[in-house]
């Protein structure tokens, strides 16, 4: 999954990426958590946009939003059968730009987190759904969720899913939902070549919202890093069952 990611790129340099109209301008992010607003880029009156919505897709057909589950994710094996994503799939398919994002390691009853970016470094663009919604008094509100799939070898060991990035040369195949069906823009839905990425361990303040600042995603020091390798095998060595004094059956013991 991505619950968390960073966008830290100028303004103008993410045009020139994403080749959109608009020039808005907008501070270094490097902590956006879901239900704050996110930026994307979306195929309108048969141009790129950028855009500006709020993290956590709400169906159309959704009476209350207080009552809905918060989808920042949109498992992309089902995105074409799932009716909270079918008709975004077909009709509003976005991208997201990300300079980098989190996952977490589960390490025993710890999580650890890693910021993960392109090795190359800068932009990438995960595959996102966009919606409308309006409600009974006439509020209207655009959302979007990021669609995910499998971790590549790379990611593997720290969590199973990963977002989509779409390749720039892809971008138009992804975005433009009047040329491109849903069955075919699917087929963009696979985990990132092993080699694009790389990750490296971060601190834990990540896990606050309230935190955003570039030394989020800057690499643990080797004594952070010795620190939380001493913190893991005390957890296992806490956890580690005890065992079970073997029963008497009459006879004598060696030991």
């Amino acid at each position: 999954m991505c619950g968390r990611y960073a966008i830290t790129t100028a303004p103008e340099a993410m045009r020139l990426l994403f080749r959109y109209q608009d020039q808005p301008n907008f501070p270094a992010r490097y902590n956006v958590a879901p239900t704050q607003p996110i930026a994307i880029v979306r195929w309108l009156e048969g141009q790129r946009r950028f855009g500006l919505v709020r993290w956590g897709l709400i169906p159309s057909w959704v009476k209350d939003p207080r009552t809905f589950s918060l989808l920042i994710n949109a498992r992309g094996e089902s995105v074409r059968d799932k009716p909270a994503f079918r008709s975004a799939m077909r009709y509003r398919r976005c991208l997201i730009p990300a300079d980098g994002f989190y996952e977490w390691r589960r390490e025993g009853e710890r999580k650890q987190p890693y910021y993960v970016r392109l090795k190359a470094g800068g932009l990438m663009a995960f595959a996102g759904l966009w919606e409308a919604w309006t409600g009974p008094n006439g509020e209207e509100m655009e959302t979007a969720a990021i669609v995910t799939t499998a971790a590549n070898r790379t990611l593997r060991p720290i969590h199973d899913r990963m977002p989509v990035i779409i390749p720039p040369d892809a971008f138009d195949l992804w975005l433009d939902c009047r040329t491109t069906d849903a069955d075919t823009a699917a087929a963009l839905i696979v985990p990132a070549p092993d080699e694009l990425l790389a990750a490296h361990e971060v601190s834990t303040a990540v896990n606050r919202t309230a935190n955003d600042s570039a030394a989020l995603t800057s690499p643990l020091s080797e004594a952070e890093l010795a620190a939380v390798q001493t913190s893991g095998i005390a957890n296992k060595v806490a956890k580690r069952p005890k065992q079970k004094k073997p029963t008497d059956e009459g006879q004598a013991s060696l030991f």
